[in-house]
């Protein structure tokens, strides 16, 4: 069966986490994705190693279903190799500091000139203006798009989430716009300039947290459970901040993620204090709406915690869904990692790695009828080089051996 973006050549020159999270996706729909590579390879091929002089986990979980090549693109040679495959690709992805791709003498203008109809995508940490040349890491792009201010309790400092929203999430954000690039580039024969930002990735995913500023404005937020509000959005604790309020209950036997998380929807109280064995509040007027309740947020879910306490948090979770509340257990990495129904969906997978042996990596969670992902391991360094120079851009063996002797690849 045919994949999705079959027939796209992407000329992958990123490293770290935001761009090749970006260029495994569209390798998962079916690119041909070409990782470039300095001669000493992508950094993250040797941070946070668990095996020595292997890819470490870092690298593999990011870089599956790619090819590798290598390329000092500073050299003369290496400049008219990626003139080359630039002129053969149909998307281009980096995400190098501001200016390094200009340096290199491979402007948008000088890009555009090689090849008319390719999509040159750019990640960097911050748009145009004082935070331009800034650093960017993932905590960063948290701390400055609006998560970390907004995440953690009211009397506690101000917190990371796990979920990577700065490189990851940008590196969505990213396929997105080389999607509707290649889209529009079917009505206009043209390619285009793609943009994302780290920190603007993360706003957009805390738009939310932008909503409710603007609610501050006329009071208080009563679905926060917090007492005091200033004039900017407080840190909520697990505190959905939305129409219907939830919170993460402790379960037994009280371990660090022995919680599970419930929300209360206004149908859903009348069953919920009937299970917790309060019943008498499905009818009290103190407590029966959801307007009454609103002011006794954390006394309501002390009450809930008060029943959860006693029972672990699969069977806590059991007994709600009986009654169609909504509910989710924390689950700890571990659970995770061997949850039967995630691999079922083949979103945990194992690959098998030629140095490194069988390693376990998340699946594609874009599932097309007609383009299904297989997880295909990730490239040794360089591993592609003859493939790609000798058979697809025509240089002899003996040019290939040169190169390697110059340093060029």
């Amino acid at each position: 069966m045919s994949k999705a973006l079959e027939g796209i050549r992407v000329l992958d020159m990123t490293h770290v986490q935001s761009g090749p999270s970006a260029t495994q996706l569209l390798a998962w729909l079916g690119a041909d994705v070409v990782k470039l590579e300095a001669p000493g390879g992508d950094i993250t091929r040797k941070q946070l190693r668990d095996l020595p002089d292997v890819d470490s986990l870092y690298f593999t979980m990011l870089n599956c279903n790619k090819r590798s090549i290598t390329l000092n693109t500073k050299s003369e040679r290496g400049k008219e190799l990626l003139t080359e495959l630039i002129r053969r690709s149909d998307v281009l992805v980096e995400n190098f500091g501001p200016g390094a791709v200009d340096r290199m003498g491979f402007t948008w203008e000088r890009i555009r000139e090689i090849n008319p109809r390719i999509v040159y995508a750019s990640i960097k940490g911050f748009g145009e203006g004082p935070y331009t040349k800034f650093k960017a890491y993932e905590v960063v792009a948290q701390a400055m798009g609006g998560s970390m201010s907004t995440t953690g309790f009211e009397d506690g400092p101000p917190l990371a989430t796990g979920a990577q929203i700065g490189d990851s999430g940008t590196g969505v954000h990213t396929v997105a716009g080389i999607l509707a690039a290649l889209f529009q580039r079917e009505r206009t024969g043209r390619g285009q300039r793609v943009n994302v930002a780290m920190q603007h990735a993360v706003l957009n995913l805390c738009r939310v947290k932008l909503r409710d500023q603007q609610r501050l404005a006329h009071g208080d937020l009563a679905e926060y459970p917090n007492e005091d509000f200033g004039d900017e959005v407080p840190r909520s604790g697990n505190a959905s901040g939305g129409g219907q309020p939830g919170w993460a209950v402790r379960c037994a036997p009280g371990g660090p993620n022995d919680y599970v998380y419930v929300i209360v929807q206004p149908v859903g109280w009348e069953p919920l204090s009937r299970l917790i064995g309060r019943q008498e509040l499905a009818d009290d007027p103190e407590w029966a709406t959801p307007e009454a309740r609103l002011p006794k947020l954390g006394k309501m879910f002390q009450l809930i915690e008060e029943w959860s306490s006693t029972l672990a948090k699969w069977e806590v979770l059991e007994r709600l869904n009986a009654h169609n509340i909504p509910c989710g257990p924390i689950l700890s990495t571990k659970e995770i990692i061997e949850d039967a129904s995630l691999v079922a969906n083949d979103m945990v997978v194992q690959v098998d790695h030629p140095e490194r042996g069988t390693f376990t990596t998340v699946g594609s969670p874009l599932k097309l009828s007609d383009s299904p992902v297989d997880i295909t391991t990730p490239p040794l360094l360089g591993e592609h080089n003859a493939q790609v120079y000798i058979d697809e851009l025509r240089l002899t063996g003996e040019e290939l051996l040169l190169l390697k002797t110059q340093g060029v690849i």
